[in-house]
């Protein structure tokens, strides 16, 4: 359809005025209101726009709170209204409305009638974007936050295995050509002692470095880190962990590998702590093109909903954000006298090429 005259125009732009979600403010040039369409007399406060209708030239500041300048979050410093007849476009502004207090809006000041000296305020409330850019920013600081640690676990684990460890190596060398020279049996005793206790330091280091970082997990992937990991629970503590996964040498993006592995690290934990069970089972599969993690026991379990471990784990929120992160879901179900459960579900991509057909 054509515009067939400026009528017809008019009575358009007299309904978007109407029914626009922005608010609109007409000034004049000394500040004072002269018009304010229905989405703006919505969100100012029965007091300040009675202030407006008598004719109050600042009464905008009375429900503004400052705009988004490069040194603050909220400024009143050159406000738009300081120089009226100057256009300023898409700029981030403050007001404290009717019902939901103080939001931001995207706002355009913009002088209409030089002549008369009339300009125009338009907001649109920004709320939902910024609360989107927010949960973004927080997902790609706990993913920063995450890499950081998963880095430094790796090099104070790598650190630990070709340093202390070597050099503990060469001690004990040392120590067992001692007790091949001619020493009395008292000196002899003493040496078999600091090497059974060297002996016991250097497991324990060795311990430390795949607890920190296991490179199994990077160099060979999930199911070989936690045949490993299952190894040393076993020898360590006697706790037995049935292990069934039909994912073999198949390999992930190095994020989703990682959250898998420290949340099933993380649940086999807190079975071994709180569930009073010898035998824990960890189910590892992938089905349509689904990742699952699943980690359960049969032990005295807890209430989901108020349960605290104390320590340095994860905990339940830790694994819930940890999953979160690459778009999975982790679902926990547990009861008293009913065991425990531990599910992740992830959605992956693409298989990473395994070391092999890399090396081909």
């Amino acid at each position: 359809m054509t515009l067939s005259n400026s009528e017809s125009l008019t009575n358009l732009l007299q309904k978007l005025y109407d029914r626009t979600t922005e608010a609109m403010f007409f000034f004049a040039a000394d500040g004072q209101i002269l018009s304010m369409n229905e989405a703006a007399k919505e969100i100012i406060e029965p007091g300040i726009y009675k202030k407006m209708l008598e004719g109050d030239a600042r009464s905008i500041c009375l429900t503004c709170r400052g705009y988004t300048s490069e040194e603050e979050q909220m400024t009143c410093v050159s406000c738009f209204m300081s120089n009226p007849q100057e256009t300023l476009t898409s700029f981030q502004l403050y007001l404290e409305t009717r019902d939901l207090g103080v939001l931001p809006y995207s706002a355009t000041y913009q002088v209409i009638d030089k002549e008369q000296q009339i300009s125009v305020l338009m907001l649109r409330n920004l709320t939902q974007q910024t609360q989107t850019q927010e949960v973004l920013h927080q997902k790609l600081r706990m993913q920063q936050v995450i890499l950081a640690q998963e880095n430094e676990r790796k090099r104070i684990s790598r650190e630990l295995h070709d340093g202390v460890a070597q050099e503990m190596l060469s001690s004990l060398v040392d120590l067992r050509v001692l007790k091949y020279m001619d020493v009395n049996d008292k000196a002899l005793e003493k040496l078999r002692q600091t090497e059974g206790s060297l002996m016991r330091l250097l497991d324990e280091i060795r311990h430390l470095s795949v607890e920190l970082r296991p490179a199994v997990l990077d160099d060979f992937g999930l199911e070989a880190a936690f045949r490993t990991h299952i190894k040393g629970l076993e020898k360590n503590y006697g706790l037995y962990v049935h292990l069934d996964s039909d994912l073999k040498k198949k390999r992930y993006e190095g994020e989703i590998e990682t959250v898998v592995y420290r949340i099933g690290q993380e649940a086999i934990l807190n079975a071994m702590k709180y569930a009073e069970v010898e035998d824990v089972y960890l189910n590892l599969k992938e089905t349509k093109g689904i990742l699952q993690l699943q980690v359960f026991d049969e032990g005295v379990g807890f209430d989901v909903n108020n349960f605290t471990p104390q320590g340095t784990g994860l905990g339940l929120y830790g694994m819930k954000e940890r999953v979160e992160l690459v778009g999975g879901d982790l679902t926990i179900v547990s009861g008293a006298q009913t065991g425990t459960k531990v599910q992740v579900e992830i959605p992956v991509k693409k298989e990473r090429a395994t070391n092999e057909n890399h090396n081909r």
